[in-house]
């Protein structure tokens, strides 16, 4: 054994602790992410107003729209038996132009409560054949509306974002097929 004070025992004798220099370089950077980070964010979550505020996101208009009214929306909703929900949109179309149409395509715009888009669906109009007993649906080509006649439409959501707004959604005819 040794004596005490040796510095050759098991435990060697107290040195003074000598620490190396830090470099504050790790923490410059780190800071930098952080910033970075944080622009980005503010960034990506700054939108400017769109300059076409009512149609921001939706397809221009077919010149032929011009000649066509959609008048009478209505919107009704029914559960199905598996348990979804679907969200009829039902109206009229009059041709006032000088075709016949055999096909239109619509998109539908639901926005939310600042206004925003929030659901965009593009889908062919079907025109309603038959209300008893339930309301059956057809395609234009199947029946084609004439000039200065009036139809009666539906279109079918099986699903509309939870952001909604509750409010009547645009329909913007986007596709005319005529003859």
């Amino acid at each position: 054994m040794s004596a005490p004070g040796s510095g050759t025992g098991l435990f060697p004798p107290d040195r003074p602790e000598t620490r190396e220099p830090r470099s504050p370089l790790p923490w410059i950077i780190a800071g930098g992410v952080v910033i970075l980070i944080l622009a980005a964010i503010v960034f990506m979550s700054h939108r400017t107003a769109p300059s076409n505020p009512g149609g921001a996101g939706l397809a221009p208009p077919d010149p032929y729209a011009a000649s066509l009214n959609l008048s009478n929306i209505q919107m009704s909703q029914a559960n199905s038996a598996i348990g979804g929900e679907s969200t009829y949109l039902d109206g009229q179309i009059a041709n006032n132009g000088s075709e016949t149409l055999t096909a239109i395509t619509v998109q539908v715009a639901f926005r939310d409560v600042a206004n925003q888009l929030v659901q965009k669906d593009t889908l062919p109009l079907n025109l309603i054949r038959t209300r008893v007993p339930y309301v059956d649906t057809e395609a234009v080509r199947a029946d084609p509306i004439l000039p200065r006649q009036t139809r009666e439409f539906r279109l079918i959501f099986d699903h509309i974002s939870q952001d909604w707004n509750q409010s009547y959604p645009e329909i913007r005819v986007i596709a005319v097929t005529g003859k």
